[in-house]
Formats: C-alpha cells, sequence, structure tokens
C-alpha cells in the first residue's frame, strides 16, 4: 500500500549541543538523516518524500541527496519555528495522497515491517501512531513529590512514524492553523477533530536521536544491525 512521508529537518538540536542541525552529524560515517532518508528511499512503497529544511540549509541538503542518491524527495519546503508548522508547510505542497506518514527525521532506525503496519491501520482506521509499552514504573509528581504510582499497563511511550488519511491530517492542521493551537503531535490535532487514533507496537530500538548519549546507542544500534 502506497503512502508519502514528511520528514520536519528544520530542527536546531539545541539539547544535542553540536553547534549545527544535529541532522547532518555522522553515523557509522553517514549523516544521521542519510540513514533516515533510506529506510524510505529503500521502501517500494513510498512515492514520495517532503523534507521541510531551513533556507540557509537547503543546498546543502540537495548536495548530501545528490551524493547518495536520494531520489524520492519531491519537495524541500521551508521549515516553521515549530515542528508543527515544518509538517504543515509540506502539507500544503503536496496533491492529493491516499496516505501521509510524519516521521522524525532524526529516528533513523524506524523498520518497513513498523511502517507497513501503520499504512495498513491508516487506511482502514484513518489514523494510527507508533508507539512502545512503558518499561519502567511510572510516577505521577507534582512539585518534587510523588503523587501516584501509575499502572504503566495502559502507557505507552509515543514514537513516529505517525499515519494518516490525507484529508484527515489536513483538515487537522488546518484546524489548528486557523484556530492557533499548537499540539505536541500530529495525533493530538487529529484527537481534537473527535477522531480516534490507533497505536501499532513498534520496536524499543526506534530511538530518537537528540542527545550525545543517543549518538552511543545509535552505534551500537547499527552495530548489532549489521552483525
Amino acid at each position: 500500500m502506497q503512502y508519502e512521508v514528511v520528514l520536519p529537518a528544520a530542527g536546531s538540536g539545541k539539547r544535542m549541543g553540536a553547534g549545527q542541525n544535529k541532522l547532518f552529524l555522522q553515523l557509522d560515517m553517514k549523516p544521521i538523516l542519510i540513514h533516515t532518508l533510506e529506510a524510505f528511499q529503500s521502501d517500494e512503497n513510498c512515492t514520495g518524500i517532503w523534507l521541510a529544511v531551513k533556507p540557509e540549509e537547503r543546498e546543502y541538503i540537495r548536495g548530501l541527496l545528490e551524493q547518495y542518491r536520494i531520489t524520492k524527495v519531491k519537495g524541500l519546503p521551508n521549515g516553521g519555528k515549530e515542528r508543527q508548522h515544518s509538517v504543515h508547510s509540506c502539507i500544503k505542497e503536496m496533491q492529493q495522497v491516499e496516505i501521509v506518514l510524519v516521521h522524525d527525521a532524526a529516528r533513523p532506525f524506524i523498520t518497513k515491517p513498523t511502517i507497513s503496519r501503520l499504512v495498513e491501520v491508516a487506511q482502514e482506521k484513518g489514523a494510527a501512531i507508533a508507539g512502545v509499552k512503558a518499561k519502567d514504573t511510572m510516577k505521577k509528581v507534582s512539585d518534587g513529590v510523588i503523587i501516584e504510582t501509575v499502572d504503566r499497563e495502559s502507557l505507552w511511550m509515543i514514537q513516529t512514524p505517525q499515519a494518516f488519511r490525507f484529508d484527515l491530517i489536513q483538515q487537522a492542521e488546518d484546524r489548528a492553523e486557523a484556530q492557533g493551537f499548537l499540539g505536541t503531535d500530529e495525533a493530538m490535532l487529529v484527537e481534537r477533530l473527535g477522531h480516534q487514533v490507533h497505536i501499532v507496537e513498534s520496536t524499543y530500538d526506534n530511538v530518537k536521536i537528540t542527545t550525545k548519549e543517543d549518538l552511543i546507542f545509535g552505534e551500537a544500534i547499527l552495530k548489532h544491525r549489521s552483525n
């Protein structure tokens, strides 16, 4: 089942402390961004990739696409101040497609089975997001004091991709912009429409590279997969 994917790639990477866009940092001698792009480039069901970028980084990214032979990118619109703005920038330029995925450009370890399942559920139900069950004991805390221990059986740690029927995510993004609402993720915008969002179990190695420690984890994942 075919889909197109949106990758917000205009972040600053402040938590990484790298002094540059963290997507350009190397994992196994290749930029994080390219690892992520290759996951979709190699998927025969992906018919298009949209990258929201900083204007000053557009030419550099075009050079990376050419160097690593990433041919599925359909557009490089300007990213916004917030992730939501970047995603909407891409949605506005897309033609009518059936299924749209939104994926963190800094999650390079997404697998094809997870993508396929997300697309399948989104096609059937309208909206599906990747996640994994919480493994640790969860506490609700206020002012540094534990209020209660939360039953982790019903708790999931949410990842990306998040998959939607195009008309649904378009409506959700348009309404949020019109109302000046800023959500934490695309699923939240769809939830505001009163639409149910379904969970698809992902893998624990679908990590987001956010801090310097995550680079160590990333190298370990690549080494494990290569073996």
